[in-house]
């Protein structure tokens, strides 16, 4: 089954959430906590939303999709970006998976919107042999690009920045 998150799964979504960043031999880099997760999926202005997959026998927790609305200029519509999902190892190949990409698909189709992605690591092939089962295809033309750290913070201090474009009620227009 799947369904929204509440605010009591926010525990088990932080721990699967470390899951993932032990698989994707990143454990380090996932300092997020509880608390900021709480913030981001249920405070006053959520900013990302979160799926949780459940097992059909003991309603156990056993995966999670957490995503964002993005926006096409070309389309006009907004679309999902899929920022994490996981399904705990010995959950797999129970259709948790399919499920979760399946209900954001639903959430696209009813809102209108044109576009549901989300990136892999390029070497994960059991992800990528079933994201090209159900029909995703690769966005080879295009990379994804990053700024973090000193780097971020560098091009933050070039920035001409006139009164008010800072305000949190500029970047939310």
């Amino acid at each position: 089954m799947i369904r929204p998150a509440l605010p009591a799964d926010v525990p088990v979504i932080h721990s699967m959430i470390r899951e993932l960043a032990e698989y994707e031999r990143e454990l380090d880099s996932a300092r997020a906590t509880p608390e900021q997760l709480h913030d981001a999926l249920f405070g006053a202005d959520p900013a990302v939303f979160a799926l949780i997959a459940q097992d059909d026998t003991t309603g156990a927790p056993v995966g999670f999709a957490l995503w964002f609305r993005n926006f096409s200029t070309w389309t006009g519509t907004h679309g999902v970006y899929l920022e994490d999902l996981f399904v705990r190892p010995q959950a797999r190949g129970g259709g948790h998976g399919k499920a979760l990409l399946a209900a954001l698909a639903a959430i696209c189709v009813e809102r209108g919107y044109e576009r549901f992605e989300w990136a892999v690591l390029d070497w994960n092939e059991p992800s990528i042999g079933f994201y090209r089962a159900i029909g995703a295809l690769p966005q080879d033309e295009w990379t994804v690009q990053r700024l973090t750290g000193k780097a971020l913070g560098a091009l933050a201090e070039q920035a001409e920045v006139s009164a008010g474009v800072n305000s949190e009620a500029t970047l939310s227009n």
